[in-house]
C-alpha cells in the first residue's frame, strides 16, 4: 500500500497540483499586499477612503463585504494575467518540435526508393545519347 501510494504522489499530476497550491498560497500574499499597500492608498486619493472595511449602515457592515470584491476581483485578475503569462511560456517550450525516430527499415527503404530513381535516370540519359 506504501509503494503505491509512493506511485501515487510522485506522479506528475500530484506533484504540479502540490507546487501549484503553495505558488498560489504566496501569490496570494504578494497580492494582498499590493491592494492593501498600494491599491487601496490610490483609491482612497480619489474617493476618500483607504478601507472599505469603514463603511456601515448601523449594524450592517457592508464595507467590509465591498472589501472583499475588490479584494477578490483584484487577486482574480493577477492570477489570470500570471497563468496566462506561464501558459505563453509553455507553448513556446512546446512549440519546439521533438525529433522524430524513423525505424532504420523506413530509412534504408527511402535510401533503396533514391538509389532506384537515380538509376532510372541514369539510363534514361544513356539511352537519349
Amino acid at each position: 500500500m506504501w509503494n503505491e501510494f509512493k506511485k501515487f504522489a510522485m506522479k506528475g499530476n500530484v506533484m504540479d497540483l502540490a507546487v501549484g497550491v503553495i505558488i498560489g498560497a504566496a501569490f496570494g500574499k504578494i497580492v494582498s499586499s499590493l491592494v492593501a499597500d498600494i491599491i487601496m492608498p490610490i483609491i482612497a486619493l480619489f474617493i476618500g477612503v483607504v478601507d472599505f472595511k469603514d463603511l456601515h449602515y448601523k449594524e450592517i457592515n457592508y464595507g467590509s463585504f465591498i472589501q472583499t470584491v475588490v479584494d477578490f476581483f483584484i487577486i482574480a485578475f493577477s492570477i489570470f494575467l500570471f497563468v496566462k503569462f506561464l501558459t505563453r511560456f509553455k507553448k513556446k517550450e512546446e512549440a519546439a518540435p521533438a525529433p522524430v525516430k524513423v525505424d532504420r527499415s523506413v530509412e534504408l527503404l527511402a535510401e533503396i526508393r533514391d538509389l532506384l530513381k537515380e538509376e532510372k535516370e541514369i539510363l534514361r540519359k544513356n539511352e537519349t545519347s
